[in-house]
């Protein structure tokens, strides 16, 4: 058997040039500094939002900025019609879908004794079927060789006492990504899940005590808590033709928490 020896990319190119990326819940937190890398990197971006519109906006004028085109639509991720709408607009702008980020979730917690099932009803519809929805709509668009990088967390696969439903519905993240790996294959589109750990966004924020942070940062590796641009750059390595032979993996971005 001969085996075909790839060529690497040229040094300094954009290596996302010619790439469309659709980021869900894009304009801000962790879903912004993707987006925003993804165009550093030479792609087009959509990118989602459910309520933060002045932030998607100029989100969209940042990424014009650095050369790139963007649109931002209005979409609940969790609803049929929205992933229809949203793939549709993205379709009639730019014609197709090489990189879907599935970004979009909440976080919400209590401990069992306390919780409501309208809580499991809004974690699982948006971190779960949510996910599912947009990657039904877009695969369609989709071009083989494409890229499905979806955000789980490490509450995944670590005790979080007082987050059960939230851990349940990113350990069922994980467990999509791995099998979607093997139903995807086939189209040479791979599939990886970033699992990021503590990480500074405005959702961080407002749930975990200022008193709380350092011990956080302290029990990390590395000492500190992550930023949304640690995460980004691996989303981008795994958007990259770089990744291509990375498919089914969950891959840890998490200052060594984890550990």
């Amino acid at each position: 058997m001969t085996l075909v020896q790839e060529q690497p990319k040229t040094a300094g190119a954009k290596k996302l040039e010619g790439k469309v990326a659709l980021v869900t819940g894009g304009s801000r937190g962790i879903g912004a500094a993707i987006a925003l890398r993804l165009a550093a990197d030479g792609a087009t971006v959509a990118l989602t939002y459910s309520n933060s519109k002045d932030a998607a906006d100029k989100l969209v004028k940042e990424i014009e900025a650095l050369g790139s085109k963007a649109i931002a639509v209005k979409a609940n991720v969790d609803s049929e019609a929205d992933s229809a709408n949203l793939v549709k607009e993205i379709g009639k702008s730019f014609g197709k879908i090489d990189i879907l980020v599935n970004n979009a979730g909440v976080f919400d917690g209590g401990p069992i004794d306390a919780v409501e099932l309208k809580q499991y009803d809004k974690i699982f519809d948006v971190n779960v079927k949510g996910l599912i929805a947009t990657t039904i709509a877009a695969l369609p668009q989709f071009n083989d060789g494409g890229r499905i990088i979806n955000i789980s967390s490490g509450a995944a696969t670590m005790t979080m006492a007082g987050y059960s439903i939230y851990s349940a519905s990113k350990a069922a993240v994980d467990t999509l990504t791995r099998i979607w790996a093997q139903d995807l294959g086939k189209r040479q589109i791979t599939v990886n899940t970033v699992s990021p750990g503590t990480t500074q966004t405005d959702m961080f924020e407002a749930a975990i005590p200022e008193e709380a942070r350092g011990e956080m940062a302290a029990k990390t590796a590395l000492g500190r808590i992550g930023t949304p641009a640690d995460i980004a750059d691996v989303v981008a390595f795994l958007a990259s033709h770089d990744a291509r032979w990375v498919t089914g993996k969950v891959i840890g971005v998490d200052g060594g928490i984890s550990i």
